[in-house]
């Protein structure tokens, strides 16, 4: 059953993941996540985008991940592919201003399932509250080159302004550029979370950035 309360507190550290991020190697893929999952990360989206991966291999593969949240109780979210959360069961799913209408989302994945939609303006951030998910992603908060799709960086003031408008109670999760150095100020204009890529997937140790990107956003 959904939790808003408990969707919140383990949207904290989101990990943002997928073989582009690791190589273009399931193995290093899955090895990222468990070390990163050890570190404390509350939620887990696999975002793969631009592989190679057969069907199969991308179901085989978010099996394997969602074996790994469970044994950590990390919440496990698939991006865009509804066919795909819905044949994992996954916790959630997360689609962009581009894909499924919310209405068709919701229809396909049951009552039961999260859904996010990212957001970059007020008036999107409005239209997928009133759309009913459950959570939104707000940014890019900062440039990046992680996500090729993630338009101009809106900023801790960006975010503000749709924490304002949507009040307390829609979780937000800030991503897009985010580091330990900038979290905390995602973290103060109103987000619930940080979403991560680069951050995590490229340090040289998983567990130590999902650590002290869990010990940042606790402290703000």
């Amino acid at each position: 059953m959904k939790d808003i309360n408990v969707l919140r507190e383990k949207m904290g550290v989101y990990f943002v993941v997928g073989t582009q991020d690791c190589g273009y190697s399931i193995e290093r893929t899955e090895e990222i996540v468990r070390e990163a999952l050890q570190g404390g990360v509350g939620t887990l989206q696999l975002r793969d985008k631009g592989s190679n991966l057969l069907a199969d291999e991308r179901y085989e593969l978010g099996r394997q991940l969602q074996a790994l949240c469970r044994e950590h109780g990390t919440l496990f979210f698939v991006n865009d592919d509804v066919e795909l959360a819905v044949r994992l069961q996954a916790d959630g799913v997360h689609v962009g201003q581009d894909d499924m209408k919310l209405s068709d989302v919701r229809n396909a994945v049951g009552p039961d399932m999260y859904i996010g939609v990212s957001a970059g303006t007020v008036e999107e951030a409005l239209a997928a509250q009133a759309g009913g998910v459950d959570c939104i992603g707000v940014g890019a908060m900062y440039a990046t080159s992680s996500k090729a799709d993630a338009g101009e960086p809106i900023g801790p003031a960006g975010l503000r302004a749709i924490r304002d408008a949507v009040g307390s109670d829609l979780p937000i999760v800030g991503i897009g550029g985010i580091t330990a150095d900038n979290a905390a100020e995602v973290i103060r204009a109103g987000a619930d979370g940080v979403a991560i890529i680069s951050a995590i997937s490229r340090a040289s140790s998983p567990q130590e950035a999902a650590i002290a990107l869990q010990g940042i956003v606790r402290s703000v």
